[in-house]
């Protein structure tokens, strides 16, 4: 899904020979550091100490520093900070792996990446210099500071204070809740994202600022000062990730928590998105990454397992359970919509990277487009994909399956938090149909869509299993369009309606994109099968494209029904009648 070679010039990289090079020494770095800190990352979590202070899991602080000697953390940085520069999706491809080989790790990595990302874009020139070279190397960490107890998804309803102090800082105090990486033992330095209010600010997302906040202070040589007045109050007790620590934290319990402005007062919220856009992403990489490792680990199990006598194997015998038809049901339909999702996940990176460093303006502010409209299908079917997959995965195993030992119970406890982080998943339904699918008059929305015929009419023209592909496709994208119409309408006349469709509309698109997603790639891998590529690896591409396409994308169609029937139903009973 992504021409490597076409983003390549933009950012100075190397060519895909080196690239690919970089990433199989990704995949080694993974398999033999960060695997095996994940089970007692699970077993053991993280610690709160008496002074507040964190102990993470085993092998997570030696884990950050092989990560930061080996330069993985800095890899599609500005290389004006110390960056490697290559593209945000070289960059997506390595945190798949780190996501799959250690989710609870991978989460503080992630929410430092989007931090930097942050700071690049708004941050002054002098805050850049002081922060972006050691939170890029690895050597500080960042985090995201947002969610109150009262405010929860309602961030403009937050109360966490910002009072300016004489010498142009500001004192911050308040409690935020659900801070992943709020605190640990593994940098030298957390960078502390936070959003507050400041004295006269208008009321809700309006009125919020956004500063950054110091575990400890800068001095002005680079070197570190004194702690400031932030700690860690406690620490969650989670279904997963046990090894991440989820932090609430409290500023301000003596003088205040000396806080430095990013940029305007009041743009905060605005500022944040950046971070939470891209954490968006990132979050649908975490239920990729996860769905493919409890996958991998149900295809080993199923062909060492053996149970039953398949149809036709010898009298006696017991065959592996990759051999009945249910088993290998439920392996394709896992590897199927992996390949579906990272499709999906990959054309979304691939726009944020031309949005970014495409030389036309034209074309950045088309890419950037269809990243917004990606974003919420990559977060929300990404995420309920991991857990589904891992739950699948367990089945797989069956009774041991539910035994911790055997490991596949983790990671559906792992993939479960993913569908409520950076927005939970109802929320990216409702940005999908009341902010994106409008995107410039709805003409984003109708590109993409005459691009997505555009495949299937390639498939028309094909022949074999290519050709079997283009029904069931046209029929998910005929329905999804008329839907969308349905959609359009009912925003304007009663946006309950549209409402009360989003959730099965984005599962609806997210589907029907990715369907055809898989169509484009088994049509590449046709044409590479005929210039003598690797046979089997390509006709597995092409394999689990069909699968999808006759087998999941039908489903498609029945959706509408769900979509279109409006408010009513869900508000046919009354809440107290809910309870009777």
């Amino acid at each position: 899904m992504v021409d490597y070679d076409s983003l390549a010039p933009w950012f100075d990289a190397p060519d895909l020979e080196t690239v690919m090079g970089i990433l199989a020494e990704s995949a080694r770095f993974t398999e033999e550091q960060m695997v095996p800190t994940s089970v007692p990352g699970d077993q053991v979590g993280s610690q709160r100490n008496d002074d507040g202070s964190v102990t993470v899991a085993p092998g997570f602080k030696d884990l950050q520093k092989a990560l930061v000697d080996a330069g993985w953390l800095s890899v599609k940085f500005d290389p004006a900070y110390g960056g490697g520069g290559l593209p945000g999706t070289v960059g997506t491809a390595l945190q798949e792996m780190q996501t799959a080989a250690n989710m609870a790790f991978s989460v503080g990595t992630m929410l430092s990446q989007g931090a930097i990302e942050m700071l690049q874009e708004h941050a002054s020139e002098e805050m850049k210099e002081i922060y972006l070279p050691k939170m890029i190397a690895g050597e500080w960490a960042g985090t995201m500071n947002l969610t109150e107890s009262d405010a929860g998804s309602d961030v403009g309803a937050l109360r966490t204070k910002a009072v300016p102090a004489a010498d142009g800082t500001y004192r911050i105090m308040g409690t935020k809740i659900f801070i992943s990486y709020g605190e640990h033992d593994m940098t030298d330095n957390i960078i502390h994202l936070v959003l507050a209010r400041t004295p006269e600010a208008p009321p809700g997302t309006k009125g919020i600022s956004c500063f950054i906040v110091p575990k400890f202070l800068v001095n002005d040589d680079g070197s570190l000062g004194e702690r400031n007045d932030v700690t860690c109050a406690s620490i969650e007790h989670k279904m997963g990730i046990h090894g991440s620590p989820t932090c609430v934290m409290s500023y301000g319990d003596r003088d205040g928590a000396v806080g430095y402005l990013i940029g305007e007062e009041n743009q905060g919220m605005r500022y944040m998105f950046t971070m939470m856009n891209r954490a968006r992403l990132s979050v649908g990489v975490e239920g990729l990454g996860v769905a493919d490792r409890a996958y991998q680990a149900a295809l080993e199990y199923a062909r060492e397992r053996q149970q039953g006598r398949a149809i036709g194997a010898p009298a006696g015998t017991a065959s592996p359970i990759i051999e009945h038809p249910d088993v290998r049901r439920m392996l394709l339909y896992m590897r199927s919509h992996i390949d579906a999702l990272r499709a999906l996940i990959y054309l979304n990176a691939a726009a944020i990277d031309r949005s970014e460093r495409h030389p036309d303006g034209d074309q950045r502010a088309q890419a950037g487009d269809l990243a917004a409209l990606l974003t919420p299908l990559s977060k929300a079917w990404g995420t309920d994909l991991g857990v589904e997959i891992s739950s699948v995965a367990l089945q797989v195993f069956g009774g041991m399956g539910y035994v911790e030992e055997t490991g596949i119970a983790q990671h559906y406890r792992d993939a479960r938090i993913a569908p409520i982080y950076e927005g939970t998943n109802g929320i990216q339904a409702v940005d999908l149909v009341m902010r994106k699918l409008p995107l410039a008059g709805g003409t984003v929305m109708k590109s993409f869509f005459a691009d997505l015929n555009a495949t299937i009419d390639e498939l028309e023209r094909a022949e074999g299993r290519l050709a079997e592909m283009a029904p069931p496709l046209r029929a998910a994208l005929s329905a999804t369009e008329e839907v969308t119409g349905w959609l359009d309408t009912a925003r304007a006349a009663d946006p309950n309606d549209a409402l009360a469709g989003a959730t099965p509309y984005l599962r609806m698109l997210a589907m029907t994109v990715a369907a055809i997603l898989l169509g484009r790639s088994a049509l590449g891998a046709a044409a590479e099968l005929t210039a003598g590529g690797d046979r089997p690896f390509l006709e597995s591409r092409m394999t689990s494209a069909h699968f999808f396409a006759t087998q999941y994308a039908p489903q498609v169609v029945g959706m509408a029904a769900s979509v279109t029937a409006g408010a009513a139903p869900l508000f046919a009973v009354d809440a107290e009648q809910l309870g009777v």
